[in-house]
């Protein structure tokens, strides 16, 4: 696999994980570097798998896995797996002060769907707001998330929204008027 792939690749799971917010713009014009302590690229097979304290960053983008593996067959990217214990994910999007993050023990990117799903304790944070669940798919695309509790029932869909601060320069309702 070319570096340019590679690249390209972590920069699209990237703007997966970052979804509707919109990685920072900035961050693909950024150099990609990978610290980890094996490499094995298969360019024929379309397959690069990174192992030990794997750690990507791209601009803002972070990515802490133990193990990633990208699929670019035809090298075209089809998937992105980060496994770890846990893997975890940050970015900083356009026009925020907070860095949108996530943290599962598996992270799947799919490229042609633009799907993103956090597997095994997937926990998800927009700022203060924060959304887990065994399993969470996230359709980049549409900016859809579906959710699901563990097969034993036993870890539920939980989330938990902030309330928004007031505007101090917005006016007062007028009395008698929601």
């Amino acid at each position: 696999m070319k570096p340019k792939n590679v690249r390209a690749a972590l920069f699209l799971f990237g703007l997966g994980m970052a979804g509707g917010a919109h990685a920072l713009s900035s961050d693909k014009d950024q150099p990609l570097n990978i610290d980890a302590d094996t490499v094995e690229i298969d360019d024929k097979a379309g397959v690069s798998v990174y192992k030990g304290n794997v750690t990507a960053t791209q601009g803002t983008l972070v990515l802490d896995a133990d193990i990633v593996t990208i699929y670019s067959p035809q090298r075209e990217l089809d998937k992105v797996i980060a496994e770890g214990n846990p893997a975890r994910y940050k970015q900083r999007p356009d026009n925020k002060d907070e860095d949108v993050r996530a943290k599962a023990q598996r992270m799947e990117y799919y490229a042609d769907k633009e799907k993103l799903i956090l597997l095994e304790g997937g926990h998800l944070w927009q700022g203060q707001d924060e959304f887990s669940g065994n399993r969470i798919e996230y359709d980049t695309r549409r900016d859809v998330v579906n959710a699901s509790m563990s097969s034993s029932g036993k870890e539920r869909v939980r989330i938990v929204i902030q309330p928004r601060k007031k505007d101090p320069a917005a006016p007062a309702p007028a009395p008698g008027k929601p």
